[in-house]
């Protein structure tokens, strides 16, 4: 049994996001001038989309192709960079200021929530679970645990002091934003679902293979986007607190090396894509 090939519509949509983040981040990288918001987001938008150009676009169009042909593997990174995207569009559409690409931003945003919902709704969870039956599941369980407790802590340490003291948290006053949707996100999205997904994936549920391994392919590309954020932060003359920096490039390097870790584990001979390959070998020794 093989995760069946993409439905059209799943398919039309991913390749129109594909056509549509290029268009928006060439645009934003290469026009002088377009992007209307404060000096000091500037740097964090351009690393966005250089990391969505150079990596999630890229990804995205070879894990898309592997997915339609029925690759379990594919079709979990397709659904992490689609994760990946639903939540940077989400971000410029809800925060950037308004642009020409506006429409643009709000296009992407529905169009990846759809792919991104109704991509999880056809994962076939109980099969996930069963290529992975050998597969230790401690470490995943407490990288999320870890990860939904530092994202947490660390907006926590700016909203707080801020609540108490009847003020605004710097990220937000200084750039002059009516609230951070960085922090609506995180907090009521991203980490909770790291908090759920970790405890399914404990009790062996189906669904917490799931969850975890599309989620893991989400932080590794977000993560890559904050270092590639922070080099152009430090470019542009913004101080940038060390620990930080090696706290977002472990994360980064350990999601890496989990879902490759995650990816492996399933058994290449139930998967269509690389048993073709693996005939392909034996065909030519």
């Amino acid at each position: 049994m093989t995760q069946t090939p993409l439905p059209r519509p799943y398919r039309v949509a991913s390749l129109t996001t594909l056509l549509l983040t290029v268009a928006a981040t060439v645009v934003g990288l290469v026009v002088p001038g377009f992007y209307r918001d404060d000096p000091v987001l500037l740097p964090q938008i351009f690393g966005q989309d250089l990391l969505t150009l150079g990596v999630a676009v890229p990804v995205l169009g070879a894990s898309l192709y592997y997915a339609n042909r029925g690759s379990l593997r594919g079709y979990v990174v397709w659904l992490g960079v689609t994760g990946y995207l639903l939540y940077t569009y989400a971000s410029y559409a809800f925060m950037t200021a308004f642009n020409e690409l506006y429409l643009v931003y709000t296009t992407l945003l529905w169009l990846t929530l759809f792919t991104f919902v109704g991509g999880m709704v056809r994962l076939d969870a109980a099969r996930l679970k069963r290529e992975l039956r050998g597969l230790s599941v401690r470490p995943y369980v407490r990288f999320q645990l870890l990860l939904a407790g530092l994202v947490a802590a660390l907006w926590l340490s700016e909203i707080l002091p801020a609540t108490l003291a009847g003020t605004t948290p710097a990220s937000i006053a200084d750039p002059g934003l009516p609230t951070s949707v960085i922090y609506s996100l995180d907090l009521g999205v991203v980490v909770p679902a790291f908090a759920l997904a970790a405890s399914l994936l404990w009790r062996r549920h189906p669904l917490g293979y799931a969850f975890t391994s599309v989620l893991l392919v989400k932080i590794a590309t977000l993560g890559g986007a904050v270092l590639a954020m922070i080099v152009y932060m430090v470019r542009d003359g913004q101080v940038v607190p060390v620990p930080q920096i090696v706290i977002f490039g472990t994360l980064t390097a350990v999601s890496l090396g989990l879902i490759a870790r995650f990816l492996a584990a399933i058994d290449p001979g139930s998967d269509p894509v690389a048993a073709d390959a693996g005939a392909g070998r034996e065909m030519e020794g």
